[in-house]
């Protein structure tokens, strides 16, 4: 298996979980068609306005596997960048990771982790490791980071438009814990769907930002650039390459996920 087939089936594998969604209604297990049925059937009101019709579980599986095919690409996407540095910088699985370990308020110990990692020290004496210093003493001043820096550690996301206050302020944690290990925190996301302000509080709170503009040639700001220029992969090429595949895989996705069965 050459290397686009190996990249496209780890996109893709991620993605075929979402042909399988099926709704939940509140009941904690998939519930198929004949027992959404039954369930709303039972029910006098939903059955006498007539919410127990399979357009309506259609709608709900639609609506639910919308998200999934979201959060699977996201999942995707993140399995993909930690794929590529891998083999761009012949890191192993463990080097790739990082993971950190805090007490909550409950006296419990939680581990947590982000999507990748590239630390010099792993790295051989060769141009992958001069690009990677580079690049971070790049990103250093344009942050304003006065602290040493041995690496970087990636949060990927297909996408980021979410106001949840919660995960920012968790993402804002990582950046803390990132930085007392010498690492530059790093968010990568792969489309253009990144809401500006949010950008700018994750900057501001020290975060490098990378989205997926393929106009920008700029490493400090393009997810693409990014990749072209210091992982020494052209993964807007990969895409383009392989566009016509990726799109008749993902409308069998879809087309299945919208079967009523």
């Amino acid at each position: 298996m050459g290397p686009d087939d190996r990249y496209t089936t780890i996109l893709l594998d991620a993605m075929r979980t979402s042909a399988k969604y099926q709704p939940k209604f509140g009941l904690g297990r998939d519930i198929s068609l004949n027992e959404f049925e039954a369930l709303y059937g039972d029910d006098p009101l939903y059955s006498w306005i007539g919410l127990d019709i399979p357009a309506m579980y259609s709608a709900h599986k639609a609506a639910g596997g919308i998200t999934s095919i979201y959060r699977q690409l996201g999942i995707g996407c993140e399995r993909l960048f930690r794929t590529l540095i891998i083999d761009r910088f012949d890191l192993t699985e463990t080097q790739a990771n990082w993971q950190y370990t805090i007490r909550g308020s409950d006296d419990r110990s939680r581990t947590l982790k982000l999507d990748g990692r590239i630390a010099l020290r792993h790295l051989a004496d060769s141009p992958e490791k001069r690009r990677m210093e580079e690049w971070l003493q790049g990103f250093k001043r344009k942050l304003d980071v006065k602290s040493d820096i041995g690496g970087a550690v990636f949060e990927v996301r297909q996408g980021y438009k979410s106001k949840d206050s919660k995960r920012q302020n968790a993402d804002l944690a990582n950046a803390t814990n990132a930085y007392t290990q010498r690492y530059l925190p790093v968010l990568v996301v792969m489309s253009l769907q990144l809401d500006t302000d949010l950008r700018k509080r994750y900057e501001a709170g020290k975060w490098g930002v990378l989205s997926g503009s393929i106009v920008s040639d700029d490493p400090y700001y393009s997810t693409y650039a990014f990749c072209n220029h210091v992982i020494n992969y052209d993964l807007k090429q990969f895409f383009e390459r392989n566009t016509e595949h990726l799109r008749e895989e993902v409308a069998l996705i879809i087309d299945r996920l919208l079967a009523q069965q």
